[in-house]
């Protein structure tokens, strides 16, 4: 195609009028010519991308491009005939004609060197393109727009319409989002009120005294993940669906997932002590309580004797004090006072402990010519842990040669400030024996209980403490009650501890029967269904059903407190159990991988045998048993029986501290009264002993005892006691084994002698250096200082002479029974064991 130039193809093409766009039959001749003479035409349609592309020029309407003759000449452009006017309206018209002469852009691209493009307004004025020009020269003189413009007209007006609607619509939209998200936020706060009042809604559940993990989570009707996880935000440390779970434990979960948890019902019933009165000046004046404290024969029982005017130091075992004596005694003022008598041997030192709790003034007794002693000091203690006031009382000052001086400074060294030398504790010079100064005591105690201002109500039911209980032939289960608040009346019904009374009498401490006892005021009362134990707090009751329902409820409790107790040892257990499987799966997966490395020969050392390694760790676990002294431990049992539950208490608490690493005392029963042939059967059962203090045994008992090979003593002085039980204790201890040398001997050389045929024997030619070697004694070889052999003499002889025994200096022969690995310069030693009897 290069070089042609001229060349036109005719042909027939359908095409549109561009005012009323409307199909004409037309022929559009299309001329070829050079690509680079296409700028000269001033067509402006634009560079076509190739050939058979459509111009780029927008306005114009479809466009046929011919290929041209030869595709090799992408440079040719093909360009229609009806895009430019002829040739000759060209001339005749001027340039002005063919632009619009107000358009600035026409204006501008008139200006020489710019080529103008033609716009669309161009091309639809132009005559040439006008293919119904008649018909349209009618429509102007007639004013109607050619349907180009109307269309043009209705086109922006529905994109102005359609723009509207499109706004329209998105507001409608955001309306109806607006809308609905009011409504899901009006839904979740209906839900929500709804879930909340759910959840004010508490559901009751019954839960038992002791549960597993995984049944609670089947009574709360929960999830076990959910009931693990609540678990842990309480940060309760064990999780495992078989760890047993408390009472208590099981309802703070419950609570956590919002459920009321029930466990019984009754044990919510119980008896409380009244809250104290908001105004206690108003109240009537009461007796103080006093107790008199200090060391052992330190004459506090014959001072209280003296102030009574009886004798009761006489009565007891041994001199010593060992019950609670409560007792009142008037003044010469007509007032009275409460006495608590406390024993002072250093058995007894929950009973000073319990008398320094229900006491008002604390009257310490120190004897001027032993001063202040052990159980001075203790009791100094009780009473400043109790914060009870102090009165001092030097006794024994008839005594020649005392200095009360002396106890008085070394009282302050244990924080006894007295009067005389600035502080605030009194002191009375007193003697039991004679009277002295006894006087001058009731007044100090009088003068510092008015100070106190001890006051109680009476009208009220009876609060009051157990001091001591017995078991008195005659008249059964009796306990020494000291009222506190209250009056307590005959045919009251009262509870203490886990046992319950309704009072068919009461007799104060001279033995007179009383039918009220005021604040204050010590009574044995009489009627209990059970001996309560010392220091148990007594209640009044409304009537007997309440006394018997609460009493249950504390057994009750009392029981759920020991299956706590025995629920500690399972889950303990348990945790062990679940540690040493979890090591031993550690082991054997470290196994794994040792071997593992030495099969691939990165490791040349066999790992050790599983076997081995699991008994290693299985002797680790026994030897930490043994060293909490599980195992080898001894057991010296016992049944104790007394006379009042205040000596029991101290017995029990003695038996319990006589004990080392080896031995130990275990109460198997303890109680008050007379020994039965039921703890007879008891000791038989458990292979123990019964011990009796202050009761005894019939000749029945005795016999049946002596039959089932059962110890039964009696003791009337606790010290007595103490002793015989450490012997027995000495006795059942294993003997102290110790070795002693008492011969050693040197090997020479060693020779072969022939036995028995063609069997030899190696024999040691030794000298004895020290001591002598016995025949029948066992020997050890020592090499380098220790001991590679232990056992017999199998031969000893002096040449070919068997011998007894080789003394210092003589030579002999050994062998041994086993051994024969001995060497020239090992030490023979002859040695001694002796057993020595141990001592608790």
């Amino acid at each position: 195609m290069n070089g042609l130039r001229g060349f036109q193809l005719t042909r027939p093409v359908r095409s549109r009028c561009l005012l009323c766009i409307r199909p004409t039959r037309s022929f559009r001749t299309t001329r070829l010519v050079q690509g680079e003479q296409k700028e000269k035409l001033g067509l402006g349609l634009g560079k076509p991308t190739g050939l058979g592309d459509k111009p780029t020029v927008t306005g114009l309407t479809k466009t046929n491009w011919a290929a041209p003759a030869n595709k090799q000449q992408p440079s040719q452009v093909a360009a229609s005939k009806w895009a430019r006017p002829p040739r000759k309206q060209q001339q005749q018209q001027p340039s002005s004609a063919r632009s619009s002469p107000s358009s600035k852009k026409d204006t501008a691209s008139n200006k020489p060197g710019h080529k103008r493009v033609p716009t669309k307004r161009d091309w639809t004025r132009s005559p040439a393109n006008d293919r119904h020009p008649e018909k349209h020269e009618a429509q102007k003189r007639h004013g109607v727009s050619p349907p180009l413009h109307r269309r043009t007209e209705e086109t922006a007006s529905q994109k102005r319409e359609r723009k509207k609607l499109s706004e329209e619509m998105t507001l409608l939209q955001k309306e109806e989002e607006r809308v609905r998200e009011q409504a899901r936020r009006r839904q979740a706060k209906l839900k929500a009120k709804e879930a909340a009042e759910k959840e004010k809604e508490v559901r009751d559940v019954y839960i038992p005294e002791i549960i597993n993990v995984a049944n609670l989570s089947r009574i709360l009707g929960v999830r076990l993940e959910q009931l693990i996880s609540t678990m842990k935000d309480l940060e309760m440390e064990n999780t495992s669906h078989d760890h047993m779970l408390s009472a208590d434990e099981s309802s703070l979960i419950a609570m956590q997932l919002n459920m009321n948890p029930i466990v019984d019902a009754r044990q919510s019933l119980d008896i409380f002590p009244r809250p104290e009165p908001a105004n206690p000046s108003e109240l009537p004046s009461r007796p103080p309580v006093v107790t008199i404290m200090g060391h052992v024969d330190h004459g506090k029982t014959t001072l209280l004797d003296t102030l009574r005017k009886t004798s009761v130091a006489a009565g007891e075992a041994g001199g010593i004090t060992q019950h609670i004596g409560a007792f009142s005694v008037t003044l010469p003022s007509k007032k009275s006072i409460t006495f608590l008598d406390t024993p002072g041997h250093a058995a007894f030192s929950a009973m000073r402990a319990r008398g320094a709790q229900v006491t008002d003034i604390v009257v310490l007794v120190v004897a001027a010519d032993d001063g202040v002693m052990p159980q001075t000091v203790e009791a100094i203690e009780h009473a400043h842990t109790a914060g009870v006031p102090l009165v001092v009382a030097i006794n024994k000052c008839d005594k020649q040669g005392v200095d009360p001086s002396l106890v008085k400074q070394e009282l302050a060294r244990y924080n006894v400030h007295l009067e005389e030398i600035g502080g605030d504790v009194p002191c009375v010079e007193v003697s039991g024996l004679t009277g002295l100064g006894l006087d001058q005591l009731e007044e100090t105690i009088s003068t510092l209980s008015e100070v106190m201002e001890l006051r109680a109500e009476k009208e009220n039911e009876a609060e009051g403490v157990v001091v001591e209980s017995q078991i008195e032939k005659g008249r059964g289960n009796v306990a020494t009650v000291l009222v506190r608040r209250g009056t307590l009346r005959a045919g009251s019904v009262v509870v203490a501890g886990q046992t319950w009374a309704k009072v068919r009498s009461m007799t104060d401490h001279a033995g007179r029967p009383v039918k009220e006892a005021p604040p204050g005021m010590p009574v044995k009362v009489i009627g209990w269904k059970d001996v309560p134990n010392a220091g148990d707090e007594m209640l009044q009751a409304p009537d007997e059903s309440t006394a018997k329902t609460v009493i249950d409820n504390r057994v009750a409790r009392y029981q759920r407190d020991q299956q706590l107790r025995d629920l500690e040892v399972i889950n303990e257990k348990r945790r062990q159990e679940r540690e040493r499987l979890e090591q031993e799966r550690m082991v054997e997966k470290e196994y794994q991988k040792e071997m593992m490395l030495f099969q691939r020969g990165i490791i040349s050392t066999a790992p050790e045998s599983l076997g081995k390694r699991l008994s290693a760790i299985q002797s680790n676990r026994e030897e930490g048993e043994s060293s909490q002294g599980q195992e080898d431990m001894r057991e010296y049992r016992a049944v104790v029986k007394g006379d009042v539950s205040g000596t029991v208490e101290a017995v029990v608490d003695c038996l319990g501290g006589l004990q080392n690493k080896q031995i130990r005392v275990k109460v198997v029963q303890s109680g008050v009264g007379n020994i039965t042939e039921g703890d007879v059967q008891l000791a038989v059962a458990c292979e123990g002993h019964v011990i009796g203090f202050n009761v005894k045994a019939d000749k029945k008992i005795k016999a049946e005892a002596a039959r089932q090979g059962v110890q039964v003593r009696s003791y009337s002085v606790i010290y007595k006691l103490l002793e015989d039980v450490k012997e027995q204790l000495s006795d059942m201890l294993p003997p102290i084994v110790t070795t002693q040398v008492v011969g050693e001997a040197s090997v020479l050389q060693l020779f072969d002698i022939s036995v028995k045929g063609r069997e030899t024997k190696t024999i040691a030619g030794c000298r004895v250096t020290n001591g002598s070697i016995s025949r029948n004694g066992r020997v050890r070889i020592v090499r380098d200082k220790e001991t590679i052999w232990e056992g017999e003499l199998d031969t000893l002889r002096q040449v070919k002479k068997d011998i007894m025994e080789a003394k210092k200096g003589l030579e002999c022969g050994m062998a041994f029974n086993g051994y024969s690995g001995f060497q020239p310069g090992d030490v023979i030693q002859s040695i001694q064991t002796i057993e020595t009897k141990q001592k608790l």
